[in-house]
């Protein structure tokens, strides 16, 4: 099992690598999102980008129209923007030693953001770093909200609207 969970986080890693927004999908993120919370989209890498229009488009596909949920899908990564792009070993370390050291994550995640520990940070800080931005640029607290705890376990089944849309963004999110 574990195998075949890094061989598909293997494939994910070079579609990541190679991947780019196109123009109509561009367009229709412009049209969900104000002006403010499009210029956060724009600080986003492209490959970040492609990936939040994928969990965008498997929304869209499983029927959810809800506002805030389509807006925090395409921004739910914007914090990574607040540190220089990760490369593709420092995304990898992370990913593949998850399942393994989820303690050790947290304990090099507390700790500054240098060397081989910057990647665990990151992928620990983003969310509240792009939940900041996001509030910044205006963003309703509910969208602030999902970016802040899209990385968060759900314990239960939803218990009421705003887990119902962490759920589903969470789902996207892991899909993509």
């Amino acid at each position: 099992m574990l195998l075949s969970r890094w061989l598909y986080r293997t494939r994910q890693a070079v579609h990541y690598l190679r991947a780019a927004p196109d123009t109509a999908s561009l367009e229709r993120a412009r049209r969900i999102l104000s002006p403010p919370l499009w210029r956060l989209f724009l600080r986003m890498t492209p490959s970040e980008q492609a990936h939040a229009l994928g969990v965008l488009e498997t929304l869209q596909r499983r029927g959810e129209t809800h506002p805030d949920l389509l807006q925090a899908a395409l921004l739910h990564d914007a914090g990574k923007a607040e540190a220089p792009p990760l490369r593709l070993w420092e995304r990898a370390l992370v990913v593949l030693t998850a399942p393994l050291w989820r303690k050790a994550h947290s304990l090099w995640a507390a700790s500054p953001p240098r060397g081989w520990r910057r990647p665990f940070v990151i992928a620990a800080l983003h969310p509240l770093w792009g939940a900041q931005q996001a509030q910044k640029a205006g963003a309703s607290q509910r969208v602030v909200s999902l970016i802040l705890n899209h990385q968060e376990t759900l314990t239960a089944p939803p218990q009421n609207e705003f887990e119902r849309l962490l759920e589903a963004l969470q789902a996207a999110d892991d899909e993509n």
